[in-house]
Formats: C-alpha cells, structure tokens, sequence
C-alpha cells in the first residue's frame, strides 16, 4: 500500500488547519489572543456560561487540554469561573467583558482568515467545500461514538 501525502484527506486537513491557525494567529495576536483560544471564546460568545464539561463536548477535545486554555484564559483576564447555583460541584466559565469586547473584532480576523484562504473558490465551490468538510466532521464524529 502506497501513501501519498499529496491525496491524503487527513495530511491535507491537518496541514491546512496548520496554515489557518497561523493565519488566524497573525491576526488576533494583537488582541491579545492566540488561536487555542478562540474555539472556546466561540463557544462562550455563542453561550455564556457553560461548563467545562460541556464545552469539551463541544469542542472535541481532552478535558485536560481545555483546562490548560481556560486557566490561561483565566491569568490573561479573559473568563471567570463560578460554582453552578445548582450544583456546587461544577463550574461555569463566564467570559468578562474584556473578552465579551474582543468579539467583534477576533470575528472580523477569523472572517479575514477565511476569505483569505477560500478567495481561490467561487460561491458554489465554497458552499461545497464546507458541505464536504462538515461531512467529513460528521463521519470523524459518529466513528468515536
């Protein structure tokens, strides 16, 4: 069996999550922001006040990962943490307003990175190429049960 990088599904979107991440770091850098950040900030714009536990649900990674990003979300003044008023043993991650003013902008440098990276496609090629991607997603999901 014969691998080729070139025609690998996994190499291509591993290396081009690579190349969006720079991007993406690029842009947000001065806000103060680094791209392992900015899913969990999606999340907490979307929904203040979630959970760890749902948020690494959200986010497809390891509760440890997230409990790295989110104590330096916390030094760097960007989330609170406080007990659920219904369950004391579990925290809600509550973004402050340092992090809640950053949206709008950490959004337009994602939105850049985007049309940066897509500008080579028509509409119809990037309706088709997210279609394909969410698909992939979906799959990639259901194979971890």
């Amino acid at each position: 069996m014969d691998f080729c990088k070139d025609s690998s599904a996994g190499y291509l979107a591993n290396h081009m999550a690579r190349l969006f991440a720079l991007g993406l770091a690029e842009r947000i850098r001065p806000l103060g922001l680094t791209p392992g950040q900015f899913p969990a900030l999606l999340e907490l714009w979307e929904k203040d006040g979630q959970s760890q536990k749902d948020l690494v649900a959200k986010l497809d990674v390891e509760q440890a990962t997230l409990a790295n990003t989110l104590a330096r979300m916390e030094r760097d003044a960007l989330i609170l943490r406080r007990p659920h008023p219904g369950d004391g043993r579990v925290q809600q991650i509550w973004l402050t307003e340092k992090a809640r003013a950053l949206r709008t902008p950490a959004l337009e440098a994602a939105m850049e990175t985007n049309a940066h990276a897509l500008g080579a496609m028509n509409a119809r090629e990037q309706a088709e190429f997210l279609r394909l991607m969410r698909l992939a997603i979906a799959a990639l999901r259901g194979e971890r049960g």
